[in-house]
């Protein structure tokens, strides 16, 4: 998607006179923080075929991430403007997302077989569904394929209220993709808005182990989940946990000054396939995820620009940000 942004930071839209120019999106913020680590990823997607799309390319291989896979066609691409908060006013986020090229996707565009060849994993965000009936249904086919594949299919359930008519859309839908998955990402506010679980306890890491304890026993798959507590729009406390194998494991709280909070979700959700990939610990994992994702808070634009060492700094509880010489 294109990302506009007041280019004064945390500068109101409605006086906003100068809007910085950014490419993101969940799956391509996911991408972009693994190919920093070194892991090879490919993105596939729909695409206009004008100068726009031609500087969104480009902005995907400045980050490492392959193209091959990418259709051209349709008329514009989908357009996000992004309101940073401060303290006491949230982030607000207004979408501009209809008739984009990828959400008029007909059946039988992209060839999942010889897409998925050759690879070890697909991710995939419950953004893509909402955008139209054949992106849930061709979200739900790359996934079955890949299940049939051997390719594993993890699933971060995104749900943006502003995109689906009501949460059983989004339910129908999630559920069928996630019996193809073997991940699933998630955090308490999306339980309850899409499947309607109820929590009775006020501790969020409670809520998060419910959330996972949820997931796994009624999916089948392993959960990674978020908790935030706000403490304002500027200041966050986050701690993550992952139930692997019905076993749970939590990170250790991590206290953030928010510069932008865009994104900062999927660079958890790379943490934790990164883990997965290196064949680390559960709690190596789970500690990794929650720096990445904690850092990702100080970082303006959805991309995360860290590396290994500097995620691992933090996980290892280097968190006094004195200057590196």
């Amino acid at each position: 998607m294109l990302r506009l942004t007041p280019a004064q930071p945390q500068q109101r839209l409605m006086v906003a006179q100068q809007l910085s120019v950014d490419f993101a999106g969940a799956e391509a913020n996911v991408a972009a923080a693994l190919a920093r680590l070194g892991v090879a990823t490919d993105f596939i997607t729909k695409l206009p075929d004008n100068l726009i799309a031609e500087q969104a390319i480009a902005s995907l291989h400045r980050c490492g991430i392959a193209t091959n896979n990418v259709l051209f066609g349709g008329e514009r691409m989908g357009t996000y403007f992004i309101e940073l908060g401060a303290s006491l006013r949230p982030t607000r986020v207004i979408y501009d997302r209809k008739y984009s090229a990828i959400s008029t996707i007909v059946e039988n565009e992209f060839n999942w077989n010889e897409i998925l060849q050759g690879k070890q994993r697909l991710h995939l965000s419950g953004i893509t569904p909402a955008l139209s009936e054949q992106c849930a249904l061709e979200t739900i086919k790359a996934a079955k394929i890949a299940h049939g594949m051997g390719v594993r299919v993890s699933f971060d359930l995104n749900f943006r209220r502003s995109l689906w008519p009501e949460p059983a859309f989004a339910k129908h839908y999630f559920k069928q993709i996630m019996q193809y998955c073997d991940l699933v990402f998630a955090n308490a506010g999306v339980i309850s808005d899409v499947f309607g679980y109820h929590f009775f306890n006020s501790d969020a890491l409670a809520e998060a182990q419910a959330v996972a304890e949820f997931l796994g026993d009624e999916f089948n798959v392993d959960a990674a989940v978020t908790s935030r507590i706000h403490h304002s729009a500027s200041v966050n406390s986050l701690t993550s946990l992952l139930r692997k194998n019905a076993d749970s494991f939590k990170s250790t709280e991590l206290r953030v000054d928010i510069l932008d909070r865009l994104g900062t979700g999927d660079a958890f959700a790379a943490g934790v396939l990164y883990g997965y990939q290196q064949a680390w610990s559960a709690q190596q994992t789970i500690d990794f995820a929650n720096a990445a994702f904690a850092l990702a808070h100080n970082c303006y634009g959805d991309q995360a620009w860290m590396s290994e060492a500097e995620i691992n700094e933090v996980a290892r509880g280097n968190t006094a940000g004195y200057v590196v010489r």
